[in-house]
């Protein structure tokens, strides 16, 4: 199975939560802003993780979205933290359904900096769709 972790994180929290799951399943996380992020091979399951800023998303993350094709993603499953609200959760749904990505409604969210306590529950969290 193959499988992409990729997020975008200005204070370090969403990272946390990437690297995680990221090593749950067996891969290296990637940042949206990293030339390698990039999506050129068909991946079973695509976790994508940002945050909510200025009540909206990064507008790193609002370009990689764009750049995501469903040939090349089968299933995006979301994570999140934010300080505020879970709306970036929706935001990102958003992204990926509009280019056709098939979206798990589940998703994974904590709000503000993860516990080690919540990033354990991000990997068993992970480990359900793989």
């Amino acid at each position: 199975m193959n499988i992409a972790v990729r997020y975008y994180s200005r204070s370090g929290n969403t990272k946390e939560v990437a690297q995680a799951i990221a090593k749950a399943v067996g891969v290296d996380a990637i940042s949206v802003e990293k030339a390698d992020a990039q999506i050129n091979e068909p991946v079973d399951v695509l976790f994508i993780g940002g945050a909510l800023y200025a009540y909206g998303l990064d507008k790193n993350m609002k370009e990689y979205l764009k750049t995501l094709k469903k040939d090349n993603v089968k299933k995006a499953v979301v994570f999140s933290t934010s300080w505020l609200s879970k709306h970036s959760v929706e935001l990102i749904k958003k992204g990926l359904s509009d280019n056709g990505i098939t979206v798990e409604t589940e998703y994974f969210y904590v709000k503000n900096e993860p516990s080690e306590a919540q990033k354990r529950d991000a990997a068993v969290f992970a480990k359900k769709f793989v």
